[in-house]
């Protein structure tokens, strides 16, 4: 195995994905991975903390991308809408890789301690969301609610595309979804 594999990031992640799927979560180890992979544990350990990191590698990725797109939203646009049109446009590179994002929600789906994770990382992408809208003058509650029902908005939505029951593209099931809690809390639609 070379010192300097290329993509060797990409190949972990991949092969762990691989091996979640068919092994499961617990039963996969880091040596496992490095060996699907072609590299070395070392090598492993030079890219991810630990196996769960593998799953969650762009987290960070995903709250720059929602950050942003709130900071630089016009300033007419009431925050529920800059909060959905931010995980519409997430939502759209999501899907761009459907399988990977189906099968990495399938392993989440099978290990309480990765649903714990992928909770965690929702409350942060919230959180993030929520002083994005403070920082565009948006008081508490209204911040704060606005960025957790956005979330739970995504989540639900998430949930229903990856299920896979529909082909509908995740942005639109996002929308839908939004126009779904709009009806239920006596709002409109858009």
């Amino acid at each position: 195995m070379g010192r300097w594999e290329p993509n060797a990031r990409g190949r972990l992640a991949e092969a762990a994905l691989d091996l979640y799927v068919e092994h499961g979560f617990d039963q996969t180890t880091v040596a496992d991975i490095a060996q699907r992979a072609g590299l070395t544990e070392r090598t492993f350990f030079r890219h991810y903390a630990d196996k769960r990191e593998v799953l969650f590698d762009q987290s960070g990725a995903l709250e720059a991308l929602l950050v942003a797109r709130v900071t630089d939203a016009g300033a007419d646009v009431a925050p529920i809408d800059l909060i959905i049109a931010a995980l519409e446009e997430a939502g759209a590179r999501i899907q761009e890789e459907p399988e990977h994002a189906r099968r990495r929600q399938t392993v989440i789906d099978a290990n309480p301690t990765l649903q714990e994770r992928e909770l965690i990382k929702l409350a942060a992408l919230a959180s993030a969301l929520a002083e994005a809208l403070r920082q565009r003058g948006v008081a508490d509650p209204a911040a704060s609610l606005t960025a957790e029902t956005g979330i739970a908005v995504f989540r639900v939505a998430f949930e229903r595309w990856a299920a896979g029951d529909d082909r509908t593209g995740l942005p639109q099931v996002i929308r839908d979804s939004l126009g779904q809690l709009r009806i239920a809390v006596g709002g409109e639609s858009r």
